[in-house]
């Protein structure tokens, strides 16, 4: 990293697969909806999004500009950008690596979305707008630790921009809008509360993590952490072939999700599971698409096979199946199970 502090490498933390997957599908496809993450405390939550971070390719960026547009993409640029391209400007470009931009519980709306100088719009007839935590985000991962804890209004901010890519502030007729392509990445402990139905159903992926019970491999997570805190860079070097070869495989999957085919048969095999599992809405058979093409991008695959749609299932439909009240996310799992059966396969 460019301060010298080398952060634990992905490719190290020892299982939590279900997890990884999300997080990496959620790096070649913003357009997932992020990822909730439920677990106790010591699961390696955030170790895992800051590895995530870590393991991401540079990005090209306008160098001035706060929104960090793409001077590759005119159509995904702020308006500012655009115009200044407009003018025939040639814009600053520079390269930096993904950010993680920390959302605090205690953050307020303003804090979030930005503030609007609604005097000088008035007076002058200028938008002048002071930006917020989303600006900051755009083309980032945006990381909300305790997302449980956090106001409703805000939560819903966060996915509206999440799943819309722009975040929009309107304040007394007037309003501005700038581009908010970022990766959410929630975590919580359930023991302090959990998210409200409606929201916890926008959030694309969800998964449950707990702490590890086979021995070996809790042995394996007290060595290697052991090790990165004696000796970090060692043991980054030891890790660096295998976190390049996640880091390779996310760029090529990225090129190839434009192209990825998906059939009838295979929508059809998505609503059906949709049905046996008794999800509500159409948000999950939609995610549940959107997640096998990435799959099959990240396989190297162009066209989505049954592999990718099975593979997708734990991560889309666990936190969207119908429970009765105080019932607790994790009993579904049975219901899972059943439809991994059916497909010869485990869970």
């Amino acid at each position: 990293m460019g301060d010298g502090k080398k952060i634990y490498p992905f490719s190290a933390i020892v299982g939590q697969e279900e997890m990884k997957k999300g997080l990496i599908l959620n790096a070649i496809n913003p357009k997932l909806s992020g990822i909730l993450i439920r677990g106790e405390k010591g699961t390696a939550k955030s170790t895992a999004v800051r590895a995530l971070a870590a393991l991401l390719p540079e990005i090209d960026v306008v160098a001035d500009c706060p929104y960090n547009c793409d001077p590759n993409n005119e159509v995904t640029m702020c308006s500012n950008c655009r115009e200044r391209l407009a003018k025939g400007e040639k814009l600053p470009r520079a390269k930096r690596r993904m950010k993680v931009v920390d959302l605090p519980v205690s953050a307020t709306e303003d804090r979030v979305v930005g503030t609007l100088d609604i005097e000088n719009a008035i007076k002058k007839g200028e938008k002048r707008f002071e930006p917020g935590l989303l600006a900051k985000a755009n083309r980032a991962i945006l990381y909300v630790d305790e997302v449980n804890l956090l106001d409703d209004h805000i939560v819903d901010v966060l996915l509206d921009s999440a799943a819309m890519g722009v975040n929009t502030v309107e304040r007394e007729g007037v309003s501005f809008t700038h581009p908010a392509n970022f990766i959410l990445v929630g975590t919580m402990n359930p023991e302090e509360g959990e998210l409200r139905p409606q929201l916890l159903d926008r959030f694309g992926f969800c998964v449950n993590i707990t702490g590890i019970n086979d021995v070996k491999k809790r042995v394996e997570v007290i060595k290697r952490r052991a090790e990165f805190d004696d000796e970090s860079e060692f043991f980054y070097k030891k890790w660096e072939k295998e976190q390049n070869k996640i880091t390779q495989k996310i760029i090529e999957a990225k090129e190839i999700l434009p192209k990825v085919e998906l059939s009838d048969e295979m929508l059809y095999l998505i609503a059906n599971i949709s049905i046996k599992l008794g999800v509500d809405g159409h948000r999950a058979d939609l995610i549940m698409m959107k997640s096998a093409k990435t799959m099959a991008a990240f396989n190297k695959r162009y066209v989505v096979c049954e592999e990718d749609v099975i593979d997708s299932i734990k991560l889309t439909m666990l936190h969207r199946m119908r429970r009765k009240p105080f019932q607790d996310l994790g009993v579904e799992e049975d219901k899972l199970q059943d439809i991994f059966k059916k497909f010869n396969t485990t869970v």
